[in-house]
């Protein structure tokens, strides 16, 4: 009976998606028409050349009063579109959502079922290796590829989950300065056992030492049943070997206990599961708040400053497909109460909302601080003027030859429609929407106006393409099914309250989820995955392939694209190509990263 109500949980998410209301379109949206064949064929043009500026003028005025700012949702970050122009456009991109959703979640609902008769006939989950009965030959259409290589073997190597902070969640790590004060300390006598001749202090001096911090989830709420750490981690370059690795986890909860690798080795895998209920839940809550909610906001804004023809519009207009479907969504069927998240996770939907509400302005919302480069320097990942380099930084050897392909992208993009640096300043909508995007959309850390330099301008439009097409996908997507959420390694939750004292773990299994939850873990994740997107135009190659996006342009920006296109096809058969070298490493990691293949992952926010 437990088996059969588990696959009748796992049905229910199809159900739901289809029976679901749509949001409504208002009555009187009729007021507003959309943009006539004419208009929607013409070619961008900025303001100052446009032969119809009455029109244009007319459309502008339009937007403003159709697309509104909005309460916000899923905690208190963005605006989320309203009006009689917001409200149909919301309308349209959930539609499109469920669309796009319908099939993956039909087939999860079929697959779950075929995973509870595998589990079943084998004796359910007797140790740590049977949640490879989870996997194995499972998920065959909707996680075709299965867990990334590595995942489900080399977890309890202290690399694996070192290296994890430098690829699967690259957005919680960062290098303590020599000058930071240490948030807690470690025995100088199990630093040398692990480092020798050095401690603590030391390590910390020559820039050595890390820190990954979710210490602030200890105030979160959490279900019933279900426990979470707050763990703090120490990383460390190791003098010797230069090997990125763990020294030591925090839980910052009840008896606050501080594990090491020397100890045994049941209490040290314990403790990086608990780091890893936090990181999990931290990647897909940071990634709601980081690419959602601030590119919503961008994006508003430009909806009511910009025509349709403005060649900035049409950029943004193509990367935010269906860009509004998520919160809204969200709110119905991932995030309400009861709902699958806190079906799975130990931190309910309330923690949900009480995180993005706090890390939105802290973190996860400011605009060019959260620029790629800028952000892996800030937090001394890459170029460390203080500390020794580390020898491999997967997400950045793979974003960065994306993101480089999109700068230039962008980059000859812009100089199609301003081939003068001086008709920046002379766009008036452009100008007009950098003010609103601060001022009105009320994005953060946003570029000041007046804009004057088109190297900004590409800087925004480059981390705009990032937000949507690369980084959500590294947090969210594909990436959760394949690696941060692989079990027995990530548990969403654990199911006995934490040890009170070391040495007291008898068995890991009492913390893990059961087949049930186990799975309902694993459905609820492969459900972001897109694995038909490598075979539609819909994926990052495609990303400014689009006919109807190119009709609009001129002859450098198809080239522009076709470059940008091979470029993609390029770096995916690089990160196809990636395996495991003599020493049973790739990049350094002993699994296979490879989340970011363009071929792979939607130009877009999709889940």
């Amino acid at each position: 009976m437990r088996f059969l109500a588990s696959w009748i949980l796992g049905a229910i998410w199809t159900t739901v998606v289809s029976a679901l209301p749509r949001v409504k379109a208002p009555i009187n949206q009729q007021r507003f028409s959309p943009p006539t064949v004419e208009e929607s064929e013409r070619k961008y043009v900025l303001p100052i050349f446009d032969p119809r500026p009455s029109d244009r003028a007319d459309e502008i005025k339009r937007n403003r009063e159709g697309y509104l700012y909005g309460a916000s949702l899923l905690g208190n970050t963005s605006y989320f579109p309203t009006g009689v122009l917001g409200d149909p456009m919301v309308k349209q991109h959930v539609d499109l959502w469920y669309t796009d959703a319908a099939w993956v979640s039909q087939k999860v609902a079929e697959e779950y079922q075929s995973a509870v008769t595998t589990v079943s006939s084998a004796g359910g989950l007797q140790n740590l290796s049977s949640f490879n009965l989870l996997y194995d030959g499972q998920w065959q259409r909707t996680l075709p590829l299965g867990p990334a290589l590595g995942a489900q073997t080399n977890y309890s190597q202290d690399l694996f989950f070192s290296m994890e902070r430098l690829s699967v969640n690259p957005y919680v790590v960062k290098r303590l300065h020599p000058k930071q004060e240490l948030p807690f300390e470690v025995d100088d006598e199990i630093v040398d056992r692990l480092a020798p001749g050095w401690n603590l202090e030391m390590l910390h001096a020559n820039g050595r030492l890390f820190l990954a911090d979710h210490s602030y989830q200890a105030k979160y709420p959490t279900i019933e049943g279900k426990f979470s750490p707050a763990c703090s981690a120490y990383f460390y370059i190791h003098p010797a070997t230069r090997d990125f690795l763990p020294l030591a986890i925090k839980t910052n909860v009840g008896s606050n206990l501080t594990y090491t690798p020397v100890d045994g080795a049941d209490d040290w895998l314990l403790a990086k599961m608990m780091f890893n209920v936090n990181d999990l839940f931290h990647g897909q809550i940071f990634h709601l708040a980081n690419s959602h909610a601030v590119m919503e906001a961008v994006y508003q804004a430009a909806l009511r400053t910009l025509s349709a023809v403005h060649p900035v519009r049409a950029f943004l207009d193509r990367i935010m497909y269906q860009a509004f479907a998520i919160r809204p969504v969200g709110e119905d069927v991932l995030f309400n109460p009861g709902g699958v998240f806190d079906q799975s996770f130990a931190l309910s939907n309330e923690a949900v909302r009480q995180f993005a509400t706090e890390h939105y302005p802290l973190s996860a919302g400011p605009f060019q601080s959260n620029y790629f480069h800028q952000d892996l320097v800030a937090r001394g990942l890459v170029n460390c003027t203080y500390g020794p380099a580390l020898t491999s930084v997967p997400f950045y050897d793979d974003g960065n030859a994306i993101v480089s392909s999109l700068r230039r992208f962008t980059d000859a993009y812009l100089h199609a429609y301003y081939p003068r640096e001086n008709l920046i300043f002379l766009d008036t909508e452009l100008q007009n929407w950098v003010s609103e995007a601060a001022n009105g959309a009320k994005v953060l850390d946003f570029p000041p106006s007046p804009l004057t330099s088109r190297n900004v301008l590409v800087s925004i439009l480059t981390h705009a393409a990032f937000l949507t097409g690369v980084s959500h996908h590294a947090l969210n997507s594909g990436t959760p099914a394949s690696t941060s959420g692989v079990l027995p390694f990530h548990p969403a939750a654990l199911y006995a309250p934490l040890p009170t004292t070391k040495g007291s773990t008898t068995s890991l299994m009492s913390f893990l989820p059961n087949v049930t939850d186990s799975l309902n873990q694993i459905s609820l994740l492969i459900r972001f995955n897109r694995p038909k997107i490598e075979d539609s135009n819909s994926n990052l190659v495609h990303m400014f392939s689009s006919s109807k996006f190119l009709a609009g342009g001129c002859s450098a920006v198809a080239h522009a694209a076709r470059l940008f296109q091979t470029d993609m096809q390029e770096i995916s058969s690089q990160i196809q190509s990636k395996a495991f070298d003599p020493n049973g490493l790739a990049q350094g990691m002993p699994f296979v990263w490879r989340s970011l293949d363009p071929s792979k992952i939607p130009f877009f926010l999709s889940v």
